[in-house]
């Protein structure tokens, strides 16, 4: 059976996860402004994960969380240590 996921792709590039999407907004927006990776950060800490091969449909494989998630966080790290 052929794997459809989308490899490489964030959750905002997945139609069907719009409501994923929605809450991964959502979660960004609670983190005040001292806790939250400044744009350019955020958007240089995803086309990391997005040239990643542990990236799925979103989803960081080598830690399972949804990476637009844990690139909101100015603290957070890449689990692999690329950001």
């Amino acid at each position: 059976m052929a794997d459809n996921r989308c490899k490489l792709c964030l959750v905002r590039d997945i139609a069907e996860k719009a409501d994923i999407y929605e809450m991964v907004k959502r979660t960004r927006a609670m983190l005040s402004d001292a806790d939250r990776a400044p744009d350019e950060l955020y958007e240089k800490r995803l086309g990391v994960c997005t040239e990643c091969d542990g990236l799925l449909a979103g989803t960081c494989q080598k830690c399972g969380c949804y990476v637009e998630i844990r690139a909101a966080a100015k603290a957070a790290h890449c689990p692999i240590s690329r950001w």
